[in-house]
């Protein structure tokens, strides 16, 4: 039986997808298939010719968003583990096989995240886990650090751009919550994973190069628009009531704080429009965390233990890990 689906959407990336495919050709793991969807690229789309094995090409006839485009793409997938990639994510020959022994050996882990480092300059992280603070806000922890990366251990959540879900758990939860279109959809689904009694582990032999913001730019009005509304849309779905009703004032303060830097960084007033959306679109946002919340498998310790605590975490960007409980 193949072990694993890899899922790599594109938009206006196909040119990576090449040296993708090499890398993925070179994976001394090799039970997997590869699933490419494309969400209606305006430039070269995804040819089966680019690839050296077979792969699937899903071609959207609109740009369906990050989020959503996966969740087609894992749709009645019988792999145990769905392995989800950026097309500019290049992999190590050991990446997958480092992921799968992981999951077999933790099978309290329903994700493991990859360790990332900058594609050109591989002696820097670009992220070993996301980390998500009590107030709501999130960040790829050691990003443009240079350093051992540690031991397998607990992260809060796994980055989008390289990572493996169990099918299962990942089907359980609905997927990716496909409002969010693009952006804090990986820390959304995390932070769900756990809601519902899992663990998200981040495994160092896992190394992908990752070049970043290879189809929306990671400064674009886009990016500041999706990730102000998407982060306040997972801090009022997912965080449990007494945390909620504790941290909800500073997690306001902090938003309009951002959003109204934004404009003097140059980045132009799309946080200012997401913020406004988020909370003009919050009612959906409600009903569904009604459902989510009662759902709640994990008690409110294990939440409050996954989250970052220290105000410092902002300005060092370290790692926030757990050792893993035997």
């Amino acid at each position: 039986m193949t072990e694993a689906t890899i899922i790599v959407v594109t938009y206006n990336s196909a040119r990576w997808l090449e040296r993708q495919a090499a890398a993925l050709a070179a994976q001394t793991e090799t039970s997997w298939r590869l699933v490419v969807v494309d969400n209606a690229s305006e430039d070269e789309r995804p040819d089966t010719r680019a690839f050296p094995f077979d792969v699937e090409i899903i071609q959207n006839e609109r740009n369906v968003g990050f989020a959503e485009a996966n969740n087609i793409a894992a749709l009645d997938r019988q792999t145990p583990y769905l392995i989800f990639l950026n097309p500019d994510a290049f992999p190590e020959p050991g990446w997958l096989a480092a992921l799968l022994q992981a999951a077999k050996e933790h099978p309290e882990a329903v994700a493991i995240g990859s360790t990332q480092v900058r594609h050109g300059t591989p002696d820097i992280l670009d992220g070993t886990g996301d980390v998500l603070h009590s107030t709501g806000f999130a960040y790829r922890s050691n990003h443009g650090k240079r350093g051992a990366t540690g031991p397998l251990a607990e992260t809060f959540s796994a980055c989008g751009a390289a990572m493996l879900v169990r099918r299962e758990a990942f089907e359980a939860i609905g997927g990716f919550d496909g409002r969010y279109f693009c952006y804090f959809e990986d820390v959304d689904l995390g932070f769900r994973l756990r809601l519902a009694g899992g663990r998200v582990l981040q495994a160092p032999d896992a190394i992908v190069a990752h070049v970043g913001g290879g189809s929306a730019g990671a400064r674009s009005e886009f990016a500041e628009f999706h990730g102000a509304r998407n982060r306040l849309w997972t801090f009022f779905k997912c965080m449990p009531m007494p945390l909620l009703a504790l941290l909800a004032p500073l997690h306001l303060a902090g938003s309009i704080l951002l959003v109204s830097a934004a404009p003097f960084r140059g980045r132009g007033f799309g946080a200012w429009r997401g913020f406004v959306a988020g909370l003009t679109g919050l009612r959906p946002i409600l009903e569904t965390r009604r459902e989510l919340q009662n759902a709640r498998k994990a008690s409110l310790s294990d939440i409050a233990a996954a989250l970052a605590w220290a105000p410092d975490v902002f300005f060092t960007r370290r790692a926030v890990h757990r050792k893993i409980r035997g």
